[in-house]
């Protein structure tokens, strides 16, 4: 792959061949002798001068028929970057903003510190496709640069060669591919391949070269066969072999898991003619005298690709020596775009109504995935890495193309559900999403989309907006960052609504006990936040909120000298050693050494049954309430706790238990828990059932009557095995 370096003189010669206004070849002139006179006296590591670089920079870009300023600033490009005193005022001032704005935005950043090389470089990117988002033509330029770099970088050194091969393949070559400049993309990608994985490189070159003649001969002999059909039928035509490119090879038998003989397209035949129509007639031609290979037919004519490309593709089987050829049919101009892209559909044309805005618009029009580029690409966007990651993602590994019900084409990460789409359309849209038609059909939104789903999103203003769950679902970046948005704002509100409530939950305890509302004040409550384990104030009335601590514990701490009902030190002066003799038992089957007199009851809102470890807790008024030892609303008590036990030979009876079951919603998934109970001899006192917001998942609360702590082991672990089953919990009230 070597290359030689191309003249002034011959990159002239391609800027002549569609560039003719004086005033346009004096600026692109005027450009080249600034940059030849700034990068006088600097040397490539090829030991070629500097300049050599921008002319094969500013050549490419005439290859592409890009417009003046274009090549202007490709000639340009690293002279602010590389060139002492020469700034981007210098640039504006001498060739105006349009080309200032292109060559600040391929220069590198300077001057910032940056925590690793991965940072940097992705800030870089980031920093270029901002202004790519804004100017195509910043690309163009980019480009052109890297694919002169990669031409030249054998003289590297090798680490340095992986690094530039690795950001190429995974930056550059992809963005190539969707903007459809397929010449930059493939020698790009081959390129890359050769320093990146040489071993490999060299071992498919050499496959290809052994088999080249042989595959030549065919081709020559499947082209005459077509060149009579369509001769027969006066069909204007251009007709040729097909070779493909190394990098594309190695990806399909990597991908695909085969060997190098059963890669069916190494045999391939391009057709060019003159209309849409005529190639429809030719694949007509094609399929009457070969027989093609079922499911590989594509149309991208009628469904063109995202970066614009249109062509018939088609696999027929040669009958005289069964020989397999991929065959591409299209016109000039779809060739022409296939090659070149974006440059070849927007060719710079000479004349005065020229505007680079309107060209800019035709591209976002015409490019699907554009639009989607702009929506990620703002200036308040993540942090540089999560930047790059979501592009990644979202934008190069995007294959997955899906249509609008009004036609419009959406490119989507493999995998991507209904979600994913609404919010590639629009973030509310996203937001407000309570459903999803594909094909016509409501389908559940975890579905996974394939390529020419036409799918419709139902949505309804007064949802309440995306679940915690999407983000397990979504598999594109820029949804799930939407997601995580909005989920973080609404956390915000809810915090606040909560406090409040925790507030009006204490305010009217201390009412209810005709108690002064003026004892709760910041400065006390911040006194018992370290017997409660709370950090501040407000996630102390979180906490009573959601109902872990109890308000009992709260008042009692915020008043300290209340009169207590029952006489508490006589309780607890009766549990000690000298008094274990004396074991009670209770009618709820639970002993309290010690004491043989005093009321005992099961706590309600841990609910214990026997096997559970349990503590007893002195109430007001109440005796002693039996809580489980893990319950959060004695967790933090320490003087009113006592030992008490489980008799050993507990009469057999039924105890109350609140399991919380959660799944994925489907079909017959509550006859199956109902099963699952009945097998287990589990007692069913009452059930609530319901679909969260996310409409994908399911919340089940039972109440159930269980004989002990091993009972409850048996059916919770049962119920785990139930399908669509996720999570199964114990609840404390």
């Amino acid at each position: 792959m070597s290359h030689r370096s191309i003249t002034y003189q011959e990159c002239m010669g391609n800027v002549n061949a569609y560039i003719k206004r004086p005033e346009n070849l004096e600026m692109i002139e005027k450009a080249y002798e600034f940059a030849k006179k700034c990068h006088e006296g600097q040397f490539r590591k090829s030991g070629e001068p500097y300049v050599v670089h921008v002319i094969e920079v500013a050549n490419t870009l005439a290859l592409l028929h890009c417009s003046p300023k274009t090549i202007a600033a490709g000639f340009l490009h690293d002279t602010v970057e590389d060139c002492d005193g020469v700034t981007n005022e210098t640039i504006e001032e001498m060739f105006g903003e349009e080309i200032r704005l292109i060559v600040d935005a391929v220069t590198k950043i300077g001057n910032i510190k940056f925590q690793d090389e991965r940072e940097y470089q992705a800030s870089n990117h980031r920093k270029l496709f901002i202004a790519m988002a804004k100017d195509i033509r910043v690309i163009l330029v980019k480009l052109a640069d890297r694919l002169h770099n990669m031409r030249t970088l054998e003289f590297m050194k090798p680490e340095k060669q992986k690094k530039i091969a690795n950001e190429t393949l995974s930056v550059y070559a992809p963005i190539a591919h969707r903007l459809g400049i397929s010449e930059i993309k493939n020698e790009l990608e081959d390129l890359s391949f050769k320093y990146l994985y040489n071993e490999k490189y060299n071992e498919i070159k050499l496959l290809v070269a052994q088999r080249e003649s042989e595959r030549n001969q065919q081709v020559e002999m499947m082209i005459t066969d077509i060149k009579v059909i369509l001769d027969t039928y006066h069909i204007p035509y251009r007709i040729f072999g097909r070779s493909k490119h190394f990098y594309s090879i190695y990806k399909k038998m990597v991908t695909k898991n085969k060997r190098f003989e059963e890669i069916l397209d190494l045999l391939a035949i391009r057709i060019i003619t003159d209309s849409e129509t005529r190639c429809y007639e030719i694949l007509g031609y094609i399929h009457a005298t070969y027989r093609p290979i079922p499911g590989r037919f594509k149309d991208y004519i009628a469904m063109p690709k995202a970066n614009m490309y249109q062509s018939l593709h088609t696999t027929v089987v040669e009958p005289q020596h069964g020989n397999i050829f991929e065959i591409q049919i299209r016109t000039e101009q779809m060739d022409a775009v296939a090659e070149r892209g974006v440059a070849a559909h927007w060719l710079y044309k000479e004349h005065p109504n020229f505007s680079h805005a309107q060209e800019q618009k035709q591209i976002e029009d015409k490019l699907s995935w554009f639009r989607d580029f702009s929506m990620m690409t703002d200036e308040d966007s993540e942090d540089p890495l999560e930047y790059m990651n979501v592009l990644q993602k979202d934008i190069f590994e995007a294959n997955v193309y899906c249509l609008s019900p009004r036609g419009k084409v959406i490119a989507l990460p493999q995998g991507s559900c209904p979600i994913d789409f609404a919010y590639r359309i629009h973030t509310e849209v996203g937001h407000k999403t309570v459903g999803a038609k594909v094909n016509g059909a409501i389908v559940p939104l975890n579905t996974i989309l394939k390529t020419g789903d036409v799918v419709d999103i139902l949505t309804n203003k007064n949802s309440k907006g995306p679940s915690e769950d999407w983000i397990k679902i979504v598999k594109s970046g820029h949804a799930r960052n939407k997601i995580r948005s909005f989920l973080l704002k609404q956390e915000e509100a809810n915090r606040k609504d909560t406090i409040k409530k925790g507030q009006q939950m204490l305010g009217d305890e201390f009412r209810r006990q005709n108690l002064d509302v003026s004892l709760i004040t910041e400065k006390k409550l911040e006194g018992i936040l370290n017997s409660l384990s709370f950090k501040n104030v407000d996630d102390l009335f979180v906490g009573i909120a959601n109902k872990r601590v109890s308000l009992e514990s709260i008042v009692n701490r915020l008043v300290k000298n209340r009169q207590v009902v029952l006489n508490d030190e006589d309780i607890i002066r009766h549990v000690n050693k000298e008094n274990q003799k004396f074991k009670r038992i209770s009618g709820c089957g639970v002993i309290v050494p010690g004491i043989d007199t005093i009321s005992v009851s099961l706590a309600n809102c841990c609910s214990p049954i026997p096997g559970d470890d349990i503590l007893g807790y002195i109430s007001k008024g109440q005796g002693v309430k039996v809580h489980r030892s893990d319950c959060p609303n004695i967790v933090h008590e320490k003087k009113r706790l006592i030992p008490v036990e489980w008799e050993e030979d507990i009469q057999e009876k039924q105890y109350e238990v609140q399991i919380l079951i959660l799944s994925s919603d489907r079909s017959y998934l509550l006859s199956d828990i109902m099963t699952t109970l009945q097998q287990c001899n589990a007692y069913l006192r009452h059930v609530d059932s319901f679909i969260n917001d996310d409409n994908l998942t399911v919340t089940t609360k039972l109440l159930l009557s269980v004989k002990d702590a091993v009972h409850l082991k048996t059916i919770m672990a049962n119920l785990k095995k139930v399908r669509s089953v996720n999570e199964v919990i114990r609840t404390i009230q």
